[in-house]
């Protein structure tokens, strides 16, 4: 259908929106403004919190809503703006607001396009669009991350800014793609034929039926951990790589962002084609087993070549969570109505965590070095994974398993 192609095209389009400038942000002001680890780990943080603070209010707006494509392209236009801010006004306090605009924005693009892709496929072919989503969205990181490398290495590390202000644009172009009549608004939401709306009072509202879901809270933990060892760490290796290479710190930022996402394209197509049959959970712990295992191989060496080779890991921890996260949640409220704020209230935990990871981690760099940062966030990857292997149960049905 005309639609999927669309979401296919934004998914490309919006890889790099979605974060704003992501850790090519840690490159800029470390290597070319001199910020210090801590004041960069803060500016992170505060994106973060915006997200955080906006995701489950933009979860319930994305249920209630009929113009989610609307929602995309402002948020896109947004990001754009703000990225803008930062190139122009590199310091403290406009990057501060800046990063609020970008972080709030990022809390948008998910649900949405996880509630488009679920009206437009239906809960029957859902899993294989979500793999197809986050393929073409790692593909657009990798085409991005080598364009972003060149242009910080042969111009200047701002250019990467400038290039996602242009992704952004396009993002919102791309969206009409999507025909908003394919989009059954009511499937985006969760529900089946025949199942009661809860907004008519005959369910639980959204809030109770989050909360009263054991496996939910127990999943929302364990990602929450998860994000919160992983988010820091891709920074942290590029300040490590661009001590004493400014020039060249944006280049091998783009190395490591390119051999991660190329392992997330097949991870996220493995998704697609297994996890109805495989089921969730074996899935998820290769992902959540990856993580501790990277943290520490980070510790050993300093080559360049080494700590580049090491991001493939990456691309397995987060191309498998990538796609499973939006399953999962669907798994765990179908028939609720209220998949989006599901999302977005799960995710404001694990944005929390994300945010808190930048300035711990930052400090402990400032305090103590590399190495204890990459040793801690590895005890916490840790605890994660044993938290979803001891205490998440399989959620998917038996009949989609069977399928």
């Amino acid at each position: 259908m005309r639609s999927e192609r669309g979401l296919d095209w934004v998914s490309f389009l919006l890889a790099d929106v979605q974060s704003g400038v992501g850790p090519f942000l840690a490159i800029y002001l470390w290597s070319s403004q001199h910020w210090d680890a801590t004041h960069i780990g803060v500016i992170m943080t505060i994106a973060g919190a915006a997200t955080v603070a906006a995701r489950a209010p933009a979860g319930a707006l994305v249920d209630w809503t009929l113009g989610k494509r609307g929602l995309i392209a402002a948020g896109a236009l947004l990001v754009a703006a703000g990225t803008a801010a930062l190139g122009l006004f590199p310091f403290f306090w406009p990057a501060a607001a800046a990063q609020t605009i970008i972080g709030a924005c990022d809390a948008v693009f998910p649900p949405a396009i996880a509630a488009i892709s679920l009206g437009v496929v239906g809960r029957a072919f859902f899993a294989e669009r979500v793999g197809r989503n986050e393929a073409f969205n790692h593909a657009g990181n990798v085409v991005t991350a080598i364009a972003a490398g060149l242009a910080g290495w042969l111009i200047a590390p701002v250019a990467v800014l400038w290039l996602v202000v242009l992704l952004a644009c396009a993002s919102a172009l791309a969206l009409v793609m999507i025909d908003a009549s394919e989009i059954d608004h009511r499937a985006a939401r969760g529900l089946a034929d025949g199942d009661d709306d809860p907004d008519d009072g005959a369910r639980p509202s959204g809030l109770r039926v989050i909360f009263e879901s054991r496996p939910l809270l127990i999943f929302t933990a364990a990602i929450t951990l998860f994000h919160f060892a992983n988010a820091a760490m891709l920074p942290l290796v590029g300040e490590r790589l661009s001590e004493g290479r400014d020039q060249t710190g944006s280049l091998f930022m783009a190395a490591c962002i390119i051999a991660a996402q190329a392992v997330m394209i097949p991870m996220a197509a493995l998704v697609s084609a297994k996890a109805d049959l495989w089921g969730r959970k074996p899935l998820l712990l290769a992902g959540f087993a990856a993580l501790p295992i990277r943290g520490l191989l980070y510790t050993f060496f300093d080559d360049p070549a080494y700590l580049v080779s090491i991001q493939l890991l990456d691309g397995v921890g987060a191309g498998l969570f990538g796609a499973l996260f939006f399953i999962v949640i669907d798994d765990l409220t179908e028939g609720t109505g209220h998949y989006s704020l599901a999302l977005g209230a799960s995710g404001a935990c694990w944005g929390a965590g994300a945010a808190l990871s930048n300035v711990v981690a930052g400090a402990l760099v400032d305090t103590a070095g590399f190495n204890v940062a990459f040793l801690f966030l590895s005890a916490v990857a840790a605890l994660a994974f044993l938290l979803l292997w001891l205490g998440m149960p399989e959620s998917a049905k038996p009949e989609r398993s069977a399928a």
